[in-house]
């Protein structure tokens, strides 16, 4: 193998193991909104601890040019935190060696400490090792760094391993999710050449000179049979092209995230796996049918918990059976009534007008005197 290729085959193995760490990094994975933020970047400005894989070497596999945040401006992403984060990740492949990563502190100071870089297996994989001293502080400035998987020879099996990153600040004090505690499987296998490699490379891969298989963006695997999926897919999809997931029946999703329900959740409720509802506060039943609110909710309000309703604008109470004064509805607040639908005043009793700011006099008998002028008048 010539200089050159091997050079290439390495990036390329060093880049692989990005999209699978990747994927270590960020699942599991549930869609909505939060999740986002730790998938890109959102403020320029932040100027804290952050540990990431740059946007470009996770271009190269997933076809979208972001960047995969552990640390992201002072805080640790929850996924990895997760207690059955292990159970989520996939096997790291033979071709893949080494992985870089990316880490700044900013404007303050940082002291790191790998204190476990172990294999369960050293028959199969040697220890991890990092292309920086184990102890010392993180840069102010963004700097990369590499963690290498070094097999152990001719051995083939699988191996787990883990990582422990414990940072502090300048006084001592850990950062809230650290130390972090990462555990991988690696995958060892002694691969010679193979004289038939030009007939075996699938998925456009080319037989190099050495007759072992150099596969494209996106695959890999002895004959690049393997595609990669970024996230991976969930609930039994299977990777069929790079970025692509075939979902299971029920399934649906660019990773097949989403459920299919046969019936639709009720109530405001979300369809998130087969025929299974995740129902708002205060809903509950296989389609979120049935209410917490014994007593149902008044005036269109809903309910929000145990016998709690959430009301609209003008009523209160834990059933929305109070009627208060209301100042969103109509263009002037009504001052001593409720705002009705039609945006007019309804005034309580004693007051009267438009906006029911006027005092209603006491009613005056047939003479125009009222009931307690009348008690003083002189009989005839």
């Amino acid at each position: 193998m010539t200089e050159a290729t091997t050079t290439a085959s390495r990036q390329q193995q060093a880049l692989a193991l990005l999209l699978t760490l990747a994927v270590s990094l960020t699942l599991p994975v549930v869609v909505h909104s939060r999740q986002e933020y730790y998938y890109t970047y959102q403020d320029p400005y932040d100027d804290d601890l952050s540990l990431w894989i740059n946007e470009q070497q996770v271009k190269i596999f997933s076809g979208v040019a972001m960047k995969i945040y552990a640390i992201d401006n002072g805080r640790v992403s929850p996924h990895i935190r997760d207690p059955n984060f292990s159970q989520y990740l996939p096997v790291i492949p033979s071709e893949v060696s080494c992985v870089n990563f990316t880490w700044k502190a900013g404007s303050k100071k940082y002291y790191y400490n790998f204190d476990r870089l172990m294999s369960v297996d050293e028959n199969i994989l040697k220890p991890p090792t990092i292309s920086i001293k184990t102890t010392g502080r993180v840069p102010k400035n963004a700097k990369e760094f590499s963690v290498i998987l070094p097999c152990s020879g001719n051995v083939s099996g699988i191996a787990m391993f883990s990582i422990g990153l414990l940072i502090q600040t300048r006084k001592g004090k850990p950062v809230p999710g650290t130390p972090l505690r990462i555990k991988l499987r690696k995958e060892c296998a002694h691969r010679g050449p193979d004289p038939e490699c030009d007939r075996k490379c699938a998925n456009k891969g080319v037989c190099n000179e050495d007759k072992i298989c150099q596969c494209p963006e996106g695959y890999m695997g002895q004959y690049c049979q393997t595609a990669l999926c970024y996230p991976q897919c969930m609930n039994g999809g299977n990777c069929t092209a790079p970025g692509t997931c075939s979902c299971p029946p029920g399934y649906q999703g660019r990773h097949c995230e989403g459920g299919i329900c046969a019936e639709k959740c009720l109530n405001g409720g979300k369809c998130i796996q087969k025929d299974k509802c995740e129902c708002t506060k205060g809903y509950y039943g296989l389609r979120c049918e049935y209410s917490k609110c014994v007593i149902p909710c008044l005036h269109d309000g809903k309910c929000r918990g145990v016998n709690k309703c959430r009301c609209k604008p003008g009523l209160s109470g834990d059933h929305c059976q109070i009627g208060r004064r209301q100042r969103s509805t109509c263009k002037r607040p009504c001052k001593h009534g409720l705002c009705q639908p039609n945006h007019t005043c309804a005034c309580d009793i004693g007051w009267y007008g438009r906006l029911c700011n006027q005092r209603e006099k006491k009613r005056r008998n047939i003479n125009g005197v009222d009931g307690g002028d009348a008690a003083k008048l002189p009989k005839k």
